[in-house]
């Protein structure tokens, strides 16, 4: 062997102890082994460099021995094993990212938790599977699916969901991903089969949104799937594309019907307050007109009350004043009377002309006092303002006779009208 020497007499340097001699002397070779066996580790490098040149080396041409390659080969294996172990420690060192945890199988059986940071498991014997649990991932469902009303409809809905634990993510179904397009599937098929096609296509996505999502958490809280749903939602409903044109015409249709019943909405919240507005002023108006009414009527009673007593103690009197009294307020600004006596001669008295004339007179009379007035007003002073009272004492003495002169056409009337009331009555 390598550690043989020649020359050394048979003495076996083996570091294992072992004895490969075969003249059946061993009591002196295990001596040897034992001594070489506790220097071995501390000259390991040094021995093996040394043999790996030996083994490259020129032969001993006198020496007809066969050259010690056996030790030579187990230095070899034991270099290559601290280097296989050397980087085999190195490769059990792996990072764990901060929105990921580590799932650990060890001999493909669960083992443990790890978290984000620096870790080292034992290569060939632990297996690291590294679950994102922040990301948000998103899958997609779509097909042709048919209505409760046996209509066909495509739809089409997009999930998002969260992994909460990783340990169920993996272990608790053989793939949560395609479990849960499955159960989405299913969901979405189940919740269109309870619908019309109609509802579906307008009002109805709300619903078909949150019976879904109802249905598919409760599938994977029975299964355990260890994810989160965050949204559902209804992407798309359509009808086929054979009878597109037709729901393309009744949706034109409902959406002109409903654009209808918006403008008179805004008709009657437009006319409503104006007619609540009239209908209030109208009774407003009533109100007042029965007060007035009311007061009038309460006036003519307290009227008639005071007269009565009058009435009681001089009957008629009080007729004829209250006669003389209405033909005073009806026959006031007469301008024409027609009286018709006993001979039947109807008699027109010209009032208008009369007054007319008399009216005539007195601004003639008006002017030539001016007149004269002004003359003296280019004399003197004094002799104007004597002239202006004098003006303005006739003007009122002109008025004064003219209202006398009514006021006694307004008694000659109604004498007349007395006296052919009167007459008639006889």
């Amino acid at each position: 062997m390598a550690w043989n020497h020649p020359g050394d007499n048979g003495q076996d340097n083996n570091p294992w102890g072992d004895s490969h001699n075969t003249g059946g002397n061993s009591t002196g070779n295990n001596k040897g082994g034992h001594e070489n066996k506790a220097l071995y580790w501390d000259g390991f490098l040094r021995k093996l460099s040394h043999n790996i040149i030996r083994l490259g080396g020129n032969k001993n041409k006198g020496d007809n021995k066969e050259p010690p390659v056996i030790g030579a080969v187990e230095r070899f294996i034991g270099v290559i094993v601290i280097v296989l172990l050397f980087f085999w420690v190195m490769a059990g060192f792996y990072t764990i990212k901060e929105a990921e945890r580590g799932v650990i199988t060890r001999f493909g059986k669960f083992s443990h938790i790890v978290y984000p940071g620096l870790n080292w498991k034992p290569v060939f014997v632990d297996n690291v599977q590294a679950v994102n649990v922040e990301a948000v991932r998103e899958l997609s469902s779509s097909g042709t699916m048919l209505t409760t009303d046996e209509n066909v409809v495509r739809v089409e809905m997009n999930v998002q969901y969260r992994v909460t634990n990783p340990e169920r993510y993996l272990f608790s179904v053989n793939s949560a991903d395609d479990s849960l397009m499955q159960a989405t599937d299913s969901a979405l098929r189940g919740v269109i089969g309870r619908l019309t096609m109609d509802r579906i296509l307008t009002e109805g996505r709300t619903v078909v949104r949150s019976k879904t999502q109802s249905e598919l958490e409760g599938t994977i809280s029975l299964y355990d799937m260890g994810i989160t749903l965050l949204d559902v939602n209804l992407q798309a409903a359509r009808p086929p594309e054979d009878v597109k044109a037709a729901f393309d015409d009744a949706i034109a249709a409902r959406e002109n019907r409903e654009q209808v019943v918006r403008e008179a909405e805004a008709y009657a919240n437009d006319r409503l307050p104006r007619a609540r507005g009239d209908a209030q002023g109208i009774l407003e108006k009533a109100r007042a007109y029965k007060t007035r009414v009311t007061l009038e009527a309460q006036g003519e009673v307290n009227s008639f009350a005071r007269i009565l007593p009058e009435y009681k103690a001089a009957p008629q009197i009080t007729r004829e004043r209250l006669y003389i009294e209405t033909m005073e307020r009806v026959l006031g600004h007469t301008r024409k009377v027609l009286v018709n006596d006993q001979s039947h001669n109807l008699i027109v008295l010209p009032l208008e002309h009369l007054a007319t004339t008399q009216t005539n007179e007195d601004n003639n009379n008006i002017h030539h006092q001016y007149s004269s007035n002004k003359c003296q007003e280019m004399s003197s002073l004094a002799g104007v303002n004597s002239s202006n009272g004098q003006t303005v004492n006739n003007h009122n003495s002109t008025k004064t006779i003219q209202s006398n002169d009514v006021i006694d056409a307004r008694r000659a009337n109604s004498h007349r009208v007395h006296t052919l009331m009167s007459k008639r009555e006889e």
